[in-house]
Parts: C-alpha cells; sequence; structure tokens
C-alpha cells in the first residue's frame, strides 16, 4: 500500500524532536526553550494533521478502518505534547528531557497506526 505525504511529514518532524530532545537530556539539567518548541512543532503538525484528516474525509475519501478508532489516535495524539509540555513546565529536571524525548515516539507509533487506519498501509 502507499502511505500519504502526511505521514512521511510527521515521521521527520517526530524524528528532529526526539533529536533534540535526547541532545536535551544528554547535554542540559533542565527542559530548554528547543526541546519544549520541537514538542510544540509536534503538536503543530497534530493539529495540521487533524485538519486535513477532517478535509479528506469531508471530501469523501474514506477510512478503509473504523472511522471512531482513527478520531480517537487522533485525540489522544493530540494531548501527549500538552501534556509533556507541562510536565517539563512543571519539573524543571533533567529527567523532563526524557518524559518531553517520549512525546515524540509515543505520536509516531500513533502516526504509524493511523496510517494504517486511513489508508491500510503496511
Amino acid at each position: 500500500m502507499i502511505t500519504d505525504a502526511f505521514f512521511w511529514i510527521g515521521v521527520v518532524v517526530c524524528a528532529v524532536s526526539l533529536l533534540i530532545c535526547l541532545v536535551a537530556t544528554v547535554t542540559k539539567r533542565y527542559p530548554g526553550d528547543a526541546a519544549i518548541i520541537s514538542v510544540a512543532a509536534v503538536e503543530l503538525f497534530l493539529v495540521v494533521f487533524a485538519v486535513g484528516a477532517a478535509i479528506r474525509q469531508g471530501g469523501g475519501q474514506p477510512v478503509r478502518g473504523e472511522p471512531w478508532e482513527f478520531w480517537g489516535y487522533v485525540a489522544t495524539a493530540f494531548v501527549l505534547p500538552i501534556a509533556g509540555f507541562w510536565w517539563a513546565v512543571l519539573d524543571k529536571t533533567r529527567w523532563s528531557n526524557v518524559v518531553l524525548a517520549a512525546v515524540p515516539v509515543t505520536v509516531f507509533v500513533m502516526l504509524f497506526r493511523m496510517e494504517q487506519i486511513w489508508n491500510g498501509a503496511f
């Protein structure tokens, strides 16, 4: 099956965010602006992804799997960067960067599953 551009853009955004957060974990004692902004970029991608998916579905492109499952993944993925951000703001330790690094990894896995549900890919 063919994957769409949204998936590959999400892979790149998540990979860059993960790299920034891991570097911040190794080099800093507290979450810096770069790590927090990289997770915000993941959230921005998810907003664009959700709007694009709504437009595609509204335009008649069917979801091959269950729509409720797809939108459940979208809603859950949308909450993760927000939770990671608040964790990093409230807990100014090195381990907050690990929590921030877990966000793009988890979003990537969820994005992979959303691609399976939407296109029947992989």
